[in-house]
């Protein structure tokens, strides 16, 4: 088996693949990628699986270093990564060799860059998932010393004219793309008007579990039961601070949901550091009844 061998960790870094589904009843988190869009395409242009699992990096990337030949992939935020010193380009096939060292530099933009290898990472399989979560998987952020296993791959694959395209666009744009939450018709009309004008700060208080907004909303909605909740979910507190939870986060809440964000806009707030300002795209189509219903899936 071959290995990687962690010289620096990098700030946060983690392996997921697109989640832990099934075991919500248990209070285990769905976890898996930050931003989907970002992982599947790291894959993809590995011809790997969707579901195989990345390494999921966060602004300060890792230095690595390999023990066998492989193929590796970088797709999301650019983070000026170097094989040996030289560098190279995100979304593009890069081929290792024994003893090749991988490291990154300056973060040119968005937030999480992923790290996908040939056939995946082969590390720990529990609940159905390789995603690490903080008390469920015996890892839960590389360290200076780990290994992270791995199966070594010579042969390329055959010549092929197809590519693949990232759109890379979302990881400077501001929109967040939502849907109205079970609780966003109980928001009067001059509540909802301000929420989707707001330009809202991403607070210093954001990681895997939820992204805190600066900005405040006035709340005057009673308290709910504990309800449901996802990652996506916008929770309004009663001192009127907007919380998003994400892929780690709790899967019941007491705070009103006034808003679910789509994958899409999950991916898109993924990639957003402290201090930068977002707007959400709240979606006219889903009706009342839709939204009432949106948890409860």
């Amino acid at each position: 088996m071959a290995k990687i061998d962690i010289l620096q960790p990098g700030l946060f870094s983690t392996i997921q693949d697109m989640g832990r589904f099934g075991f919500l009843n248990f209070g285990v988190p769905q976890s898996g990628a930050m931003d989907f869009y970002a992982a599947k395409i790291a894959n993809l242009i590995l011809r790997n699986k969707a579901n195989d699992a990345v390494l999921e990096i966060t602004q300060m990337g890792p230095k690595l270093q390999f023990s066998a030949a492989t193929e590796i992939a970088i797709a999301g935020a650019d983070l000026s990564p170097k094989i040996n010193n030289d560098q190279v380009q995100n979304n593009s096939v890069l081929k290792i060799s024994a003893g090749d060292t991988l490291s990154f530099g300056r973060r040119k933009n968005g937030c999480r860059t992923y790290l996908a290898i040939k056939d995946g990472f082969d590390t720990e399989y529990l609940m159905n998932s390789r995603s690490w979560y903080t008390g469920l998987t015996e890892k839960y952020k590389l360290e200076k010393g780990m290994a992270l296993p791995y199966n070594s791959f010579e042969k390329s694959e055959p010549v092929t004219h197809s590519s693949v395209k990232f759109f890379s666009g979302y990881l400077d744009s501001r929109n967040i793309e939502a849907y109205p939450g079970p609780e966003y018709f109980k928001l009067c009309e001059a509540q909802r008007a301000l929420l989707m004008e707001t330009e809202y700060g991403i607070g210093r208080d954001n990681n895997r579990m939820a992204i805190q907004m600066v900005e405040p909303l006035v709340n005057d909605l009673d308290p709910i039961l504990t309800g449901p909740v996802l990652p996506g979910t916008v929770q309004l507190t009663p001192s009127g601070r907007l919380i998003v939870l994400m892929r780690d986060c709790q899967t019941t809440g007491g705070y009103p949901r006034i808003l679910q964000l789509s994958e899409k806009g999950i991916s898109c707030l993924a990639q957003k550091v402290a201090g930068e300002k977002v707007r959400f795209t709240v979606k006219s189509q889903v009706n009342k009844k839709s939204a009432a219903l949106a948890l409860k899936k």
